[in-house]
């Protein structure tokens, strides 16, 4: 349709309205803090994580969504991405192009890069992968289980143990604990 209307009247963005789940973050830039409006329904990990489990609880906890973000943010930082679209920068050798020169990185992509690294390691080989399909390339469960060959439904228990793994080598759940725990000892009292 012409005027902006799907065929039943409803305005696009009434349906894209139903499936946003946004909310309000600190994002640091530079030296500044700044308030941001994020969707996280446009992660697999946003989707999960307000999503309820068979006893009420969301399928992913705050600890756990953090870790993965964090993993996210380092993956797309290092530019570890695949490329989607020609290399129009890298000159053509051999009727190929060339590889990418590490040279061309920044320090701060070096960094991430070797984060993401030192990460897949201490969670190992197996839980890694599934961390690498859903944090990294935004695949659903269900895509990242079909990519690795498992049974269906496998997948978020995996991910789950993978992203505690993570959790555990960012230090995040400790450091929450730690907050918590005088908090609840002077509640105690």
């Amino acid at each position: 349709m012409t005027d902006g209307t799907t065929g039943d009247g409803a305005t696009p963005d009434r349906f894209l309205d139903q499936h946003r789940i946004m909310t309000r973050r600190t994002i640091r830039m530079g030296a500044e803090n700044t308030e941001a409006d994020i969707n996280e329904g446009e992660s697999p990990l946003g989707w999960l994580r307000h999503r309820k489990g068979r006893d009420g609880k969301p399928l992913l906890s705050d600890v756990q969504f953090e870790a993965g973000e964090r993993l996210r943010r380092d993956f797309t930082f290092g530019l570890m991405m695949p490329r989607l679209t020609a290399d129009w920068d890298s000159p053509i050798r051999h009727g190929r192009a060339a590889p990418r020169d590490p040279g061309d990185l920044t320090v701060q992509a070096l960094a991430a890069r070797e984060r993401v690294g030192h990460a897949l390691k201490a969670v190992g080989p197996g839980l890694s992968d599934i961390l690498i399909g859903v944090c990294c390339h935004l695949q659903g469960l269900e895509e990242a289980e079909r990519n690795l060959c498992w049974p269906k439904r496998a997948g978020k228990l995996v991910l789950q143990i993978a992203l505690d793994r993570l959790a555990d080598h960012y230090g995040i759940g400790k450091a929450r604990q730690a907050v918590a725990a005088p908090r609840a000892a002077r509640a105690s009292a």
